[in-house]
């Protein structure tokens, strides 16, 4: 992976790619970036546009002359599920732009991962908020054709775009069309990192969302699972 800058929104997905963590095994600051096997470099970005183009464009500068945006996504397809994995040949934005990915890059990784992993390579949608009911996801796959979405990978797509530099995303389904959100874990990430605090405040007030949040819970181990398996195949 040599000389690819990865962006991942959350500390939980960036420890999947087993990075050298600074300051002696510290949570990777959003500031600072940290060395992968093979020379890439990660930047953890926090959720959204804003802070992925940021850590994008962080990540050129201390050299990169590829981008992946890499980490977990909700499923608008209703036939993904879990731990299936999205190799995107297109990324979408909300605002109905479309960024393709490096047909090269994107097609070894998938020769890779086929024969242990289900995968998908439809468009990606990048929303600008969750989509985090049934009927909005049905609204969106049917809108846009995309087959899953994340609040990411378009804007590193367009700061690769910007540089004239490969890009590529990889994700992995948490959520599938027909999963509920719960609104207080929409709303403990709506700063761009969990608030574990405002997440239990948010049950307290709602314990009925206990359920959902478990069930959301299981699916994200799996999800993480399936991060740390494609990890290594990822050049």
């Amino acid at each position: 992976m040599s000389g690819v800058g990865v962006v991942a929104a959350l500390a939980a997905e960036a420890r999947a790619l087993g990075p050298s963590m600074p300051r002696g095994g510290a949570p990777i600051p959003l500031s600072e970036l940290a060395l992968l096997g093979g020379g890439a470099l990660l930047a953890v970005s926090g959720i959204g546009w804003t802070a992925a183009a940021g850590a994008a464009r962080a990540l050129i500068d201390a050299g990169a002359s590829a981008l992946m945006s890499f980490g977990v996504a909700g499923a608008l397809d209703p036939a993904l599920e879990p731990g299936n994995v999205v190799l995107p040949r297109e990324v979408l934005s909300s605002d109905g732009r479309h960024h393709p990915t490096d047909a090269t890059w994107r097609e070894r990784v998938a020769v890779e991962l086929r024969a242990s992993h289900a995968l998908s390579e439809g468009h990606l949608l990048t929303g600008d908020q969750a989509i985090d009911t049934p009927e909005k996801k049905a609204a969106a796959f049917h809108g846009t054709g995309a087959v899953a979405v994340d609040m990411e990978s378009a804007a590193v797509a367009e700061v690769a775009a910007g540089h004239k530099l490969p890009y590529i995303a990889v994700r992995v389904i948490v959520d599938t069309a027909a999963d509920r959100l719960p609104p207080a874990a929409v709303a403990a990430s709506r700063e761009g990192r969990v608030k574990i605090a405002r997440l239990v405040m948010g049950l307290a007030a709602s314990p009925g969302e206990i359920p959902a949040l478990l069930h959301i819970a299981r699916s994200y181990r799996v999800a993480m699972r399936t991060l740390r398996a494609i990890a290594p195949h990822l050049s």
